[in-house]
C-alpha cells in the first residue's frame, strides 16, 4: 500500500504524526493517519476537530485494529479540492472513494458527533457493509425552531465571505475563548487538548472548511432512512453533553431495528477524549460480538444501558 510522505504542513509535535500520510483521492488531498494491526477500523472525527481527537483512544485500539483516521475535507490537514462537496452526501461519496482507492474494507466505523452521521451515511455508500457502527454523541437531530432556519443560512453567509475565516480565527483562537468553547461541551479537556484545539481554531483554512461543511450539512434524508439501516449500531452518550443531548441518540436508536445506547455518567460531548478507556472497551466489546463485514450479525437490544468511567 503506497502513500505519499508525511505532509510538511503537519506540525512536528502533532499527535501520532508518525502515522500521518497524504493521499490524493479526487477531489481532495487527504491527511490520513494509519496505525495498528488487525481488522480495519475507520475513525471519523466531528465538525471542527481533526485526527488529534483520537489521540487518547487510538493507542488503546491499535493493538486489536488497524486504525484509519482521516481529517475531513477542509479540516485539520486535509485540503478540500471542491468546496461544493462538503455536505453529508458528497462527503460520504468521497470518503467511499478514498477507501476504495486504498482497498480498505472497514470492519467497523466509529464516528463522533457529525462524524457519526457521516458513518451512518457511509454505510449506504459501501459495497461491503461494515459489521457495525459506533456513534459517539451522535449529532443526528436538526436544529429546532428559529435556529433551524437561521443557523444554516448564517453559516452559509459566513462561509461565502472570504474575510470571515481569518477574522474568526484571530478572534476565537485565544486561550480564554477556546477554554470557554470546550467547557460548553460539558467535557473536561486537559491543557494539551486545549492547546491542540486552539491551534486548529486559529487556522483560517480549518475554520473555512468547517463553516463550509456546516453550511452544506443536511440531515433530513438520513434521518428519514434510519429505520432502513440494517447495520448494527451502538450509540455512546455522555450524560453531561451540552452540545448534543443524549436524547438525540435515544430517539435515533428507537427508530432503528439494530441499535442500542450506552450512557456514561459524568462525561460530556468529547467523551472519547476524557474517558478513552471506557470508550475503547465499549467499542471492542461491541465489535467482538458481531459477524464479519458483509454478513448479518446478532441483533443488539434496542435499550439504554448504564455505563461510566
Amino acid at each position: 500500500m503506497a502513500f505519499a510522505p508525511i505532509p510538511a504542513r503537519v506540525p512536528p509535535d502533532w499527535p501520532m504524526r508518525a502515522a500521518s500520510r497524504a493521499i490524493h483521492a479526487p477531489p481532495h488531498l487527504w491527511h490520513v493517519q494509519v496505525m495498528g494491526q488487525g481488522p480495519l477500523l475507520l475513525l471519523l472525527h466531528g465538525a471542527g476537530a481533526s485526527t488529534h481527537s483520537w489521540r487518547a483512544l487510538a493507542p488503546l485500539l491499535a493493538g486489536q485494529f488497524t486504525l484509519v483516521m482521516p481529517d475531513l475535507p477542509g479540516q485539520g490537514f486535509s485540503r478540500q479540492g471542491n468546496r461544493q462537496r462538503l455536505g453529508l452526501d458528497a462527503m460520504a461519496e468521497d470518503m467511499a472513494a478514498l477507501l476504495a482507492g486504498q482497498a480498505w474494507v472497514p470492519r467497523g466505523i466509529v464516528g463522533h458527533s457529525a462524524g457519526a452521521a457521516l458513518a451512518l451515511r457511509l454505510t449506504e455508500c459501501l459495497a461491503v457493509k461494515p459489521a457495525g457502527v459506533v456513534g459517539i454523541n451522535a449529532a443526528l437531530g436538526n436544529f429546532e425552531g428559529l435556529s433551524g432556519v437561521l443557523f444554516p443560512v448564517l453559516a452559509r453567509l459566513l462561509a461565502l465571505n472570504p474575510l470571515v475565516p481569518p477574522v474568526f480565527a484571530r478572534l476565537a483562537g485565544g486561550e480564554a475563548q477556546v477554554r470557554r468553547l470546550l467547557s460548553s461541551t460539558g467535557s473536561r479537556i486537559d491543557p494539551e487538548g486545549r492547546r491542540l484545539y486552539r491551534r486548529l481554531v486559529s487556522d483560517p483554512a480549518h475554520v473555512d472548511g468547517t463553516l463550509a461543511m456546516m453550511a452544506q450539512w443536511q440531515l433530513d434524508g438520513l434521518i428519514a432512512r434510519l429505520p432502513a439501516i440494517a447495520v448494527p449500531v451502538l450509540f455512546l452518550t455522555g450524560s453531561n453533553d451540552r452540545a448534543v443531548p443524549p436524547s438525540c441518540s435515544r430517539d435515533a436508536a428507537a427508530r432503528m431495528h439494530r441499535a442500542r445506547v450506552e450512557d456514561f455518567a459524568g462525561t460530556g460531548h468529547l467523551i472519547h477524549e476524557e474517558a478513552a478507556p471506557v470508550v475503547a472497551a465499549a467499542i471492542t466489546a461491541f465489535l467482538a460480538g458481531l459477524a464479519q463485514p458483509g454478513h448479518p450479525g446478532p441483533l443488539p437490544p434496542a435499550l439504554t444501558q448504564p455505563g461510566g468511567p
